[in-house]
């Protein structure tokens, strides 16, 4: 009688390990409503408007009978509008908010009357620095990897050794603070980076025109300054037009994060002759997908929950890296363009 109940139990075991193994990642179910907000870091840029038809796409794909709005503060307003934003969806009860986050922890309070509102905050592109008030990151890629990718094309570029110098964003922007910390981790461990230096990190706020006299100042600062390292699409354009402007491409080479369809000229030149970046448009499918699920009430956000985001594949709720107690969804890859793949890129 004994052999028999374990014989039953272990075959029930089997059983159910077989249902879980097949169970497989989450289908979520199209035509369900939920009110959706993607809140860029600011509007006017290029990679938001692309996140933002990635977005669409996915909206349209599944079917939501709700609304997706698209807002967005200005730039000389980024925090403080994002702020009011966040407020904002808390109050019309909105079923989730997709922001790139632009204001640091200072976004926590809102985030957190959103959350208590029952409005579902997704981050993407750029996280609440301590994860707090945040369901789930939406990362385009690890962050560092992204360190080390620009440690190596400084490396390539400046020939192992030289000054180079960093043009970042906004002091508050979490991502590119991530990313400036892991390129200097990596280069202060690695004997590999150890002939060059990071002389400076200065912010471009994210417009062009402050981007661009930052980058000059750099280098009348610097004069043996060979490489500006810009991780922001409007920095590294703005920064590769001001060395291009002044017939400096010869003397100080750009390299960063930047759009195919702006770089191309700077790079097929010599003046930008490697950069990175990954797709804004799968992003921003990505993030609606994520937060169509969890505005829906199929996904609960929970680590190691699967669902699949329709043509992108399937994707996990992970334990994020970076951000004790936080979690994420890894996106990746990203691509290192140079004149021998920039042109098909920009197309």
């Amino acid at each position: 009688m004994k052999w028999k109940m374990l014989a039953t139990l272990a075959a029930a075991t089997m059983l159910a390990t077989a249902g879980m193994a097949h169970a497989g990642p989450k289908v979520l179910e199209p035509g369900k409503e939920a009110n959706l907000v993607l809140l860029p870091k600011f509007l006017g840029i290029l990679v938001f408007d692309q996140a933002h038809d990635g977005a669409e796409e996915a909206h349209k794909e599944l079917k939501n009978s709700g609304k997706l709005l698209f807002e967005g503060p200005t730039p000389e307003n980024s925090v403080a509008g994002q702020i009011e934003m966040v407020t904002t969806a808390a109050t019309q009860k909105q079923g989730a908010v997709m922001i790139s986050n632009n204001a640091g922890d200072q976004i926590v309070p809102s985030a957190k009357a959103a959350q208590a509102a029952g409005t579902k905050v997704v981050a993407w592109d750029s996280p609440i620095p301590s994860g707090t008030a945040e369901d789930v990151f939406v990362a385009q890629v690890d962050f560092g990897s992204i360190g080390k990718v620009m440690a190596d094309m400084a490396h390539s570029i400046l020939g192992g050794k030289g000054k180079m110098a960093i043009l970042s964003a906004s002091p508050d922007a979490a991502n590119q603070n991530a990313w400036i910390a892991s390129l200097k981790e990596v280069m202060s461990k690695d004997e590999k980076y150890k002939d060059i230096q990071i002389v400076d990190t200065v912010y471009g706020d994210d417009q062009s025109e402050v981007s661009y006299n930052r980058a000059l100042a750099l280098v009348d600062k610097y004069p043996d300054l060979g490489l500006i390292m810009s991780p922001t699409t409007v920095g590294i354009q703005a920064t590769a037009k001001a060395m291009q402007d002044e017939n400096l491409c010869d003397k100080v080479k750009v390299s960063g994060l930047g759009l195919p369809s702006e770089m191309v000229s700077y790079t097929i030149k010599g003046c930008a002759p490697q950069f990175a970046l990954w797709d804004f448009r799968d992003l921003g499918y990505l993030t609606y997908y994520t937060a169509y699920g969890l505005a829906t009430g199929q996904l609960k956000g929970e680590i190691g929950e699967s669902f699949k985001a329709g043509r992108m594949g399937d994707y996990t709720i992970e334990a994020d890296p970076g951000r004790n107690g936080a979690k994420r969804i890894l996106m990746g890859p990203f691509t290192i363009y140079t004149k021998d793949n920039v042109e098909a890129a920009a197309k």
